[in-house]
């Protein structure tokens, strides 16, 4: 057991001091997580950017702007009238709101004024969902001055001032905004809305799978250049030498996990001290079943071409029937055939403990799974393995 240790120790070293290994199993992972939540993260389902002309410069156009603006998802880039018409022209952008001058002296005198959208074409998809919430904060200030007017209206020969009508109007206005009478509330179905606890434990799962599985590759090599073979000249044995690589197989997944673990408490706070620890025992479970297979695969493969292979095509297996980025609806058939992935009983069992609240001990069952693997992984691999090609 001593000398298995001896080249755990060994092969976590090398690891540690390859930068091509390290910069595959730490800096793969943290990009492809970060190119998602870019591409799919955050709670704003449409960001897109309006491009205003301001030709009035009043009061009334800068309120405008700011509700734009105030739109969750909608940032707005003022230009000049002839910077937005060489924009349009070259197709830089799509469309652009241009507000007429004496906007604010015709609204405050009682008229009626009309925004003009130069589009290109129709504006194309994002614009007219742009021009469409652009036209609903419109018609809001619209309705606003309309009920001024209404009121001021009802109130004719009574004495009270214009001024006061309308400041009296636009508190009542702004206190309904802030507590409105008819609220409206989101029920997401069939999806997670936390995405970063939705995909992180897949993704961190994934490459360690590949990493895992990919490592057969040198345990093949290693046995066609004779290198295990020296090894057994020494006082290794055959058992010591097969459980000293399951060993650095698992060590190297576990620190990789632990690495990513720690960088995802730090940067998102998604962990407490406990559960953060929960996490850490799940991921050595997960990595040490992951290395069993990965065993198989040495065992096994004759060429480190088959070797490369297998992993990859089992790795992806994993992955996608493992609920990695999809979300996998509970009794549909994908769910019945994801049962074969190690991935689908690691990524249960951290979004558990992550985003659920939960703990081991309400994960029994998919750790009893992983231990399973572990068990017949390693009893499959030791007897199919062999450090000298056709010998023990």
């Amino acid at each position: 057991m001593k000398r298995a240790l001896y080249i755990t120790l060994n092969e976590v070293r090398l690891y540690l001091q390859d930068k091509g290994d390290l910069a595959f199993s730490l800096l793969l992972p943290i990009v492809t997580f970060a190119l998602m939540y870019g591409a799919f993260g955050g709670d704003t389902l449409f960001t897109a950017t309006a491009r205003v002309v301001d030709l009035d410069g009043g009061a009334r156009a800068a309120r405008l702007i700011e509700e734009i603006d105030a739109v969750d998802g909608i940032s707005v880039e003022l230009l000049t009238a002839a910077e937005a018409d060489a924009k349009l022209e070259r197709s830089d952008i799509q469309l652009a709101l241009f507000i007429p001058a004496g906007f604010t002296q015709t609204l405050e005198a009682g008229g009626d004024v009309t925004l003009l959208f130069k589009q290109r074409g129709n504006g194309g998809q994002e614009g007219q969902i742009l021009a469409s919430i652009i036209r609903g904060v419109a018609e809001e200030m619209s309705q606003e001055f309309q009920a001024v007017r209404q009121v001021a209206a009802n109130l004719a020969g009574t004495g009270i001032s214009s001024e006061s009508i309308r400041f009296t109007v636009e508190d009542l206005l702004a206190e309904e905004r802030a507590a409105p009478v008819v609220g409206v509330a989101e029920e997401v179905v069939g999806g997670s809305v936390d995405f970063i606890g939705m995909y992180l434990p897949g993704i961190i799962t994934m490459y360690v799978l590949f990493a895992l599985a990919l490592s057969a590759q040198t345990i093949v090599e290693e046995r066609r250049r004779g290198t295990l073979e020296r090894l057994l000249t020494t006082r290794l044995s055959a058992g010591e030498l097969f459980f000293g690589k399951f060993l650095a197989t698992t060590a190297r997944g576990f620190l990789q996990t632990l690495i990513l673990l720690a960088l995802a408490y730090a940067v998102f706070q998604l962990f407490t001290p406990l559960s953060f620890l929960q996490a850490l025992v799940i991921t050595l479970i997960f990595a040490a079943a992951a290395a069993a297979i990965g065993m198989i695969i040495a065992a096994l493969a004759r060429t480190q071409a088959a070797a490369n292979w297998t992993g990859v095509v089992f790795t992806m297996f994993s992955v996608m029937l493992g609920g990695t980025f999809f979300e996998v609806a509970q009794g549909s058939v994908l769910a019945s055939v994801g049962k074969l992935s190690i991935n689908t009983y690691a990524n249960e069992a951290l979004r558990s403990v992550v985003i659920g609240g939960g703990s081991l001990g309400d994960n029994v069952t998919p750790l009893l799974v992983l231990a399973g693997v572990v068990i017949v992984g390693l009893a499959i691999s030791r007897v199919f393995f062999r450090a000298v090609p056709g010998g023990k």
